[in-house]
C-alpha cells in the first residue's frame, strides 16, 4: 500500500454467558494493497446469535478470496457478501432450534480508498486526526428517532427500546444495506468498526481521542477496559476493528 497500517481486532465477551460477536481483520489473498475487516453482533437465543454472527464472517472470508479489486465493483462484492450471509442465516433456521439473526459491517481498504456497507446497529466509524468524519447511521428504533429530531443522542442511549432494530440479517424482511465511502484516504485517518457494547459505553470524542493517540493495540485495550468499567455488571458483548492510516 502506498501508506502504512496499524491493525487490531478484538473482543470480550463482557458480562453475558456467550460470545455472539465476530470480528476479523484479513489481507486479500492475492493483492498486498487490499483487505478487509468484517463485523457481526449476533442475536438469537443460547447459540442462534453466535451462529448467525460466524456466517457473516465465514461469507466475508468466502466472497473475499476470489474478490478482484482492479476489476470488480467494490459495492458489488459489499453488497454480495450481506446478502448472502442473510441468506445462509434464514436456512440455518430451518436446521436448529435458534433463531440467529446478526447485524454486519463490512470494509475494503484498497489504494487511497475505504468503502463499507453496514445492516443493523453496529457501527462503522471514520475519525480523522482524532476528529470524527462520520458514521454510520443505526437501523434501529431510536435511530430512526434521532434521524427525525423526536430525541436526541443522549436520550437514545437509555431509550427502552434502544435495542429494538428496524433491519437485521436473517428476518423476513430483505436487510437495508447502507454503503458509504472515503475517496481519499490520508495519514491520520483511522476507521474502526465496533458493536453496540462498546458505542453504547463510551463516546465519540472519547474514541477519537484514544484512537489518535494509542496505536491501534494500545487503543484497543483502553476502549475495551472503558466499556467494561461502565457496564456495571450489565455489559454486553465487544467487539471491535481498528484501522489506522500512517505515515510511511
Amino acid at each position: 500500500m502506498p501508506f502504512a497500517i496499524d491493525t487490531c481486532a478484538a473482543m470480550h465477551i463482557g458480562d453475558r454467558h456467550d460470545q455472539q460477536d465476530r470480528v476479523s481483520i484479513l489481507p486479500h489473498p492475492t493483492r498486498s494493497d487490499c483487505l478487509l475487516a468484517v463485523l457481526a453482533d449476533g442475536m438469537g437465543g443460547h447459540t442462534g446469535g453466535a451462529i448467525a454472527a460466524q456466517q457473516v464472517i465465514l461469507k466475508a472470508k468466502q466472497n473475499f478470496a476470489s474478490y478482484q479489486p482492479s476489476s470488480e465493483s467494490t459495492q458489488d462484492f459489499l453488497r454480495s457478501v450481506i446478502d448472502e450471509a442473510h441468506v445462509v442465516i434464514k436456512l440455518t433456521r430451518f436446521t436448529s432450534e435458534a433463531d440467529p439473526h446478526s447485524t454486519a459491517v463490512v470494509m475494503v481498504l484498497r489504494p487511497g480508498h475505504a468503502d463499507w456497507a453496514h445492516c443493523g446497529d453496529s457501527r462503522l466509524y471514520h475519525f480523522r486526526r482524532g476528529k470524527m468524519v462520520s458514521h454510520t447511521p443505526d437501523h434501529s428504533l431510536v435511530g430512526e428517532l434521532i434521524r427525525t429530531n423526536r430525541i436526541t443522542e443522549e436520550m437514545a442511549l437509555h431509550h427502552p427500546q434502544r435495542n429494538l432494530l428496524l433491519s437485521c440479517l436473517g428476518a423476513e424482511k430483505e436487510p437495508r444495506i447502507d454503503f458509504g465511502g472515503s475517496p481519499v484516504l490520508e495519514p491520520g485517518d483511522c476507521f474502526l468498526l465496533c458493536s453496540d457494547g462498546l458505542w453504547g459505553l463510551v463516546g465519540d470524542e472519547e474514541l477519537g481521542k484514544t484512537l489518535h493517540e494509542l496505536d491501534a493495540r494500545a487503543a484497543a485495550r483502553v476502549l475495551i477496559n472503558a466499556a467494561r468499567s461502565r457496564g456495571e455488571g450489565c455489559g454486553d458483548n465487544i467487539s471491535l476493528a481498528i484501522i489506522k492510516i500512517m505515515p510511511t
